[in-house]
């Protein structure tokens, strides 16, 4: 596990695993942070960052150039045994993963694998994960939770909190993706994704991370103050409703927003928002890649396609196929 640093190897009891990488509407990510906060989870141990991420850029302050912190993917505890778990009636320990970026696809394999090493070590048996849901819902909707279970006995079990199953689909990104590779290793799990509006992707949506730590509660009994995330939510609705006022020339839009009206606010919305950082290096690497075998392209279109935000990289898009002109002759 030389990949895994340990700064402590704590004693645990029986421990449930929670993971998140940022995504759409950074919901995973936003959950798990909140989870750490609150719990005053403490950190363990991480992956060092050399191994599987690179620097795409520098950053500069004031005039001066600096290369960037490489991301972060850092392991917590948190002893909660002394409360049964309403998923088994069993006393469990958590553990919780989270990283700030989404790992270089050429080499998840390598960074999974110190990840399992870790769940190995402490013989976890049960994965949890989150993400985002988007459909055509408006912002002012209470999101609902959706599931995709490792089992039927999950299933059933998860069925019993209302939660809608997922029934065709996929989860991208490591969100999804770990949880299938802990399938294949024989562990138990499952992901909640919180709904969120088609329109609103590139913004960070704390009322579907609410939403599913409302259920994660249940499940989990876990006792968190979680109002401090319903006034994140209401703070970033109210500045989703003055954006959408403000390119409706004042005018509300009526309600529903049809299909048609979502892809315009969408793309609007898209010229007044910014991606999450983890989506903008991703995207670089994508470039990266292209640029060395253009058969990676069709990644890199449906990633920009995903964001909306094909427009703003066209030229780069364009000059991959563009032949280098001859020299000499």
């Amino acid at each position: 596990m030389k990949e895994v640093k340990f700064i402590k190897r704590p004693k645990l009891y029986n421990p449930f695993f929670i993971t998140a990488w940022p995504g759409m509407g950074e919901v995973a990510f936003k959950a798990v942070s909140f989870l750490i906060e609150k719990l005053n989870a403490q950190e363990f141990a991480h992956i060092e960052p050399k191994y599987y991420f690179y620097h795409t850029g520098s950053k500069t302050k004031e005039g001066i150039l600096s290369l960037p912190d490489l991301p972060f993917s850092k392991f917590f505890y948190y002893k909660h045994a002394s409360y049964k778990c309403n998923l088994d009636s069993s006393r469990h320990d958590l553990i919780l993963f989270l990283s700030n970026a989404q790992p270089d696809l050429i080499h998840y394999k390598e960074y999974t694998e110190a990840m399992f090493s870790v769940l190995k070590y402490f013989e976890i048996k049960m994965v949890i994960s989150f993400a985002a849901m988007p459909l055509p819902i408006e912002h002012t909707q209470k999101p609902e939770v959706w599931f995709s279970a490792t089992d039927d006995k999950l299933k059933e079990l998860l069925l019993r909190y209302n939660l809608k199953p997922m029934s065709e689909g996929h989860i991208s990104g490591m969100n999804g993706l770990f949880l299938g590779l802990a399938k294949q290793k024989g562990l138990k799990g499952f992901c909640l994704l919180g709904e969120i509006p088609l329109y609103t992707i590139q913004i960070e949506n704390p009322r579907a991370s609410l939403a599913i730590l409302e259920i994660l509660s249940k499940l989990l009994n876990l006792s968190i103050d979680l109002n401090p995330l319903l006034q994140q939510a209401e703070l970033v609705e109210q500045q989703i409703e003055q954006l959408i006022d403000y390119l409706k020339g004042g005018v509300q839009p009526p309600p529903p927003i049809g299909e048609e009206e979502i892809e315009k606010i969408k793309k609007s919305l898209s010229q007044y928002t910014k991606l999450p950082d983890s989506v903008k290096q991703n995207i670089e690497k994508l470039f990266e890649q292209a640029k060395k075998d253009i058969s990676q392209a069709n990644i890199l279109k449906q990633e920009l396609d995903k964001w909306n935000v094909y427009k703003e990289y066209e030229d780069r898009f364009l000059d991959l196929f563009k032949k280098p002109k001859d020299k000499g002759n």
